[in-house]
């Protein structure tokens, strides 16, 4: 085949080279929103996906306040499965315990459909609130925070 042979093709050859180029640009940029898949059938979480008891470890570091350090706790809690949550938790302070016994608080979460969240745990000892990110995964069985403020995390996994 000459190139004369093949000249008269070139322009609808380009138009749908172009358009299949197009296509896959377009394909590729509009991929669906990643979400965790709480239930199974692609419906994301809400507060529902957390209910139950939670165990949770905590490691970090206290940057701010009276006795800032390394810090270790284990708490607590329960999840309503509408939004509120009750807590227990014990924790050291650079080995110290913070306190004598147990220390409960009360509060209230949010999760949003792509199974991220916040939380706010109140405690009845007048220690500050507790304002916390977290992410939900395993269907459920499985959440890890961060307390906004300073560097502390955990990873609560539910109780069977």
């Amino acid at each position: 085949m000459r190139f004369k042979d093949v000249v008269p093709f070139l322009p609808r050859a380009i138009t749908l080279t172009t358009a299949a180029g197009l296509a896959a640009t377009i394909a590729l940029s509009t991929s669906p929103r990643v979400t965790a898949d709480n239930d199974g059938r692609g419906r994301g979480c809400s507060e529902s996906t957390l209910r139950g008891d939670y165990g949770f470890s905590v490691d970090g570091q206290v940057l701010a306040g009276p006795r800032p350090g390394l810090i270790r706790a284990v708490a607590m809690t329960h999840f309503d499965g509408e939004g509120g949550l009750s807590q227990v938790d014990f924790a050291t302070i650079n080995g110290v315990p913070t306190g004598t016994d147990w220390r409960p608080g009360t509060g209230s979460y949010e999760i949003n459909a792509d199974c991220t969240g916040t939380a706010r745990i109140n405690f009845t000892d007048g220690s500050p609130s507790l304002h916390l990110r977290l992410v939900v995964t395993d269907r459920g069985d499985l959440i890890r925070t961060i307390v906004e403020g300073n560097a502390t995390g955990s990873i609560g996994t539910r109780v069977r």
